[in-house]
């Protein structure tokens, strides 16, 4: 397993991009490996075949141990160690190097790796009816998973319901089973994250509503002209991200690491957010957030964003966070109680902004309240502290109009 971060130890194989008898290149992917701050491809270091896939998808692996082995058409057997610059791999040489070399003219359509037959064997498929796609016209464990896929499509299309006669009426009663779904990569990372934030960090909780009328209404004013001029969007989350990277550097005590026998207070401000694509998850930082502009911050939003999008965050883009900011207003919510993102102190949830009647000067007026959220390590961090900070956040938003510089 690669050197994939400067803290990380260990990662997850996720997926396995080559199989037991691919021919690869150096410098091909070969596997996409997830840990607690990123998705990544590791490259083969070698160009030959595979010979064996140690690890499994799913298996943890730690920085420097065995993943793969790879016969290459040299006489010499070559084991690297684990280093930044280089991948982990036992090279398993065999002297027939007739073996290794690719043959364009011959097909590969009956050779059959030991994970194919396997994976064949298990739900039994016949491997004359697979359309292979691999070299050759070779079966991999895609087309194989294509094919049960597809039959067991087909089979759920054929199967009739059944009816019965219950009380003079016609009831169609369908076969319902529970659904198994293995735990992927991804969710089992992220399970493991929030158990060990849970087990060992004593949360408590802080809630204040602020009254963001001004910043309603000056975004309104300026959301097309910044896009036009920008090229992306001015988002709420970028003036709250703001706002907190400011109380944070009056308040360092939030921005801290418990070590145990004393506290560390980060220098640094690098605001970690939650960004999604389709399926995942991810935490991606905007490194020192306290020195940069709404417009700066609303930038840095969307190019992490983007590259969530198309999984092309890199381990830079996920490391160094010291404070959370979590945008949970995107779906609805109101209310909530985030799990810290250990080993940061705290969190701080954004909920959605929600227009009630608020009374103003004994009168009641139709006003734009959003809730901040607050989740904070009790070994660090107290009630007074925190209402401090958050009584700073809120005061700096209630106080934005159409005067309020965003560059």
């Amino acid at each position: 397993m690669p050197k994939l971060g400067e803290s990380v130890t260990e990662g997850t194989i996720s997926t396995w991009l080559i199989e037991e008898g691919d021919v690869v290149n150096k410098y091909d992917p070969i596997a996409e490996v997830m840990t607690d701050k990123v998705n990544a491809e590791i490259p083969s270091s070698f160009s030959g075949t595979i010979n064996e896939l140690v690890a499994k998808e799913g298996d943890v692996i730690k920085v420097g141990e065995l993943i793969c082995y790879v016969e290459t058409a040299n006489d010499s057997l070559i084991s690297l160690e684990n280093n930044s610059n280089q991948y982990v791999e036992s090279i398993d040489v065999s002297n027939d190097h007739d073996e290794s070399k690719i043959s364009d003219s011959k097909s590969m359509r009956s050779r059959y790796s030991p994970a194919v037959l396997h994976l064949a064997h298990e739900h039994n498929v016949p491997l004359n009816e697979v359309a292979g796609t691999g070299l050759g016209g070779r079966i991999t464990r895609k087309d194989i998973k294509k094919y049960i896929k597809t039959s067991q499509s087909t089979k759920s299309d054929q199967t009739p319901s059944s009816k019965q006669q219950t009380n003079n009426q016609n009831i169609e009663v369908t076969n319902i089973e529970d659904v198994s779904i293995p735990v992927s990569a991804v969710r089992k990372t992220i399970a493991d994250h929030m158990v060990k934030a849970k087990r060992e960090i004593p949360h408590a909780w802080m809630t204040v509503e602020a009254d963001v009328t001004g910043l309603v209404r000056y975004r309104e004013q300026i959301k097309d002209s910044f896009r036009k001029s920008e090229g992306y969007g001015l988002t709420y989350f970028a003036f709250f991200i703001h706002a907190v990277a400011r109380a944070l550097k009056e308040f360092p005590q939030l921005n801290s690491v418990w070590a145990g026998d004393h506290i560390i207070q980060k220098k640094e401000v690098n605001i970690s957010i939650a960004v999604a694509n389709e399926n995942e998850l991810f935490v991606p930082v905007i490194k020192h957030a306290d020195e940069k502009s709404v417009q700066k911050i609303a930038k840095d939003i969307m190019i992490l964003a983007t590259k969530a999008r198309s999984n092309k965050l890199t381990v830079d883009d996920m490391q160094g966070g010291t404070f959370t900011v979590n945008n949970t207003g995107t779906f609805g919510s109101v209310s909530s109680m985030g799990i810290i993102n250990y080993p940061q102190a705290a969190i701080l949830q954004v909920e959605s902004i929600v227009k009630r009647p608020v009374i103003i000067q004994d009168m009641f007026a139709a006003r734009d309240m959003v809730n901040l959220s607050l989740s904070l390590d009790h070994r660090i961090l107290d009630g007074l502290i925190c209402g401090r900070f958050l009584a700073y956040v809120k005061e700096m938003m209630e106080n934005i109009d159409e005067n309020s510089k965003i560059i």
